[in-house]
């Protein structure tokens, strides 16, 4: 009863109430500031790791010092091994790709339909066409920003072109077909958008120079961290001299970066929670002055230090308690709507908030983790906690004798 009147404005202290509630809003931001930024790093990486593991095997096989002619042997072992979900065997190649509006470098693999479709990434995000008879034609499925880029749409032809073509008595000639666009795809990372073209299997070993053998075989695990566990077996499976390589070599540098910065964020955005607590401290330090009189009938009443301290601990930590649940609250609906405050913030200021070529992804994603979130409530109550202890320390050490000698 008594922290909660403290807490109150009146006429005379109006002004610690302010302090109060400016001390209210900095934990109330910083921690919905650190629960959205948090989010939002999360839901990056994750983003990320869905859409690079959904194109990309998790673990990569290749030959070495041979040619791989004997890719459907290989893939078949490679399939019955324990946490192999499926293995597809790929041709892949760098080209020139024409069309009416640019001419642009373009990452070509080549796979099989039945392969295709087992990457829902792509098969279940067809913006235009159809995957049909991807197989028996000679048509192309193209990444939406690339279909864009090039001024091309659904059935218009698309002129390839790679240096590495027939060999003549005057020397390597390049190699120059025109494909048509038989299905645009978008993944929503604007790198593999923008840049990778499918092929029909057969199509690319032919234009690729490649007849009869594939560049490699993919190998998709049951479960992506787990492929360290199968690495050995993935080696020995495949039953010839391979060099193997798993998706946490290929991209370690990328997600270690990802990582440091997550947690360099986290400490920086941390001291918002600190600064707000140590308004608390100034807060309840100039509230104990001004109720040095109340503290001193409270103890010639008979309320011992350990009560006094109690008061005090309870008013500062009720500041904290309440705006920290205030800033999860706040966090939790800015999350839920991120996108949407991207895009009226966007609309406003006429500007591109999120653009795509910078941070790969075409939406702002925000994933919170509940572990994370109780890490950052945890850390605003204990410092909202310790902020309180000091004054509550020093109004219980007040003599009564000093605070009404002079009243």
């Amino acid at each position: 009863m008594l922290a909660g009147r403290y807490l109150r404005s009146r006429r005379k202290e109006t002004f610690i109430s302010v302090i109060a509630g400016f001390s209210f809003l900095g934990i109330m931001l910083g921690v919905a500031t650190l629960i959205i930024v948090m989010a939002v790093m999360n839901g990056f990486r994750s983003e990320l790791l869905t859409k690079i593991l959904g194109i990309n095997g998790h673990v990569l096989v290749q030959p070495i010092d041979s040619r791989l002619d004997d890719f459907d042997a290989v893939t078949a072992r490679l399939e019955g091994l324990d946490g192999v979900k499926f293995a597809m065997p790929f041709v892949e190649g760098q080209a020139m790709v024409s069309g009416p509006a640019a001419d642009l470098g373009a990452l070509f693999r080549g796979v099989r339909k039945a392969d295709l479709d087992k990457l829902p990434l792509v098969s279940q995000n067809i913006q235009a066409g159809t995957l049909e008879g991807f197989d028996e034609g000679q048509g192309i499925a193209v990444g939406s920003r690339l279909a864009r880029s090039l001024g091309v749409a659904l059935g218009d032809p698309i002129r390839v072109i790679t240096p590495r073509g027939s060999i003549t008595p005057m020397g390597m000639t390049p190699r120059v077909k025109a494909y048509p666009v038989t299905a645009i795809f978008e993944i929503g990372m604007s790198e593999y958008d923008g840049s990778i073209v499918f092929m029909p299997f057969n199509e690319a070993q032919l234009y690729f120079n490649m007849e009869g053998e594939a560049t490699g075989v993919e190998v998709y695990a049951e479960d992506p961290d787990s492929v360290g566990g199968i690495r050995q077996a993935v080696e020995e499976g495949a039953g010839r001299p391979t060099y193997v390589t798993d998706w946490r070599q290929r991209n370690m540098t990328f997600f270690s970066a990802l990582e440091v910065e997550r947690n360099v964020m986290f400490l920086i955005l941390t001291l918002i929670v600190l600064v707000a607590a140590l308004n608390i401290i100034s807060g309840m330090t100039m509230l104990v002055k001004d109720k040095g009189r109340d503290i001193a009938v409270l103890r010639t009443m008979g309320a011992s230090r350990g009560a006094v301290m109690r008061i005090f601990v309870i008013t500062g930590a009720s500041i904290g308690t309440f705006g920290t649940l205030a800033g999860v609250a706040l966090g939790t609906v800015v999350c839920l709507n991120i996108e949407s405050i991207r895009q009226g913030i966007s609309w406003l200021t006429r500007t591109e908030l999120f653009s795509p070529e910078l941070y790969f992804l075409s939406k702002l994603p925000a994933e919170m983790d509940s572990m994370e979130t109780l890490a950052v409530v945890g850390m605003a109550l204990s410092l909202s906690f310790l902020a309180t202890l000091y004054p509550a320390w020093r109004a219980a050490r007040l003599d009564p004798v000093d605070a009404l000698r002079y009243e």
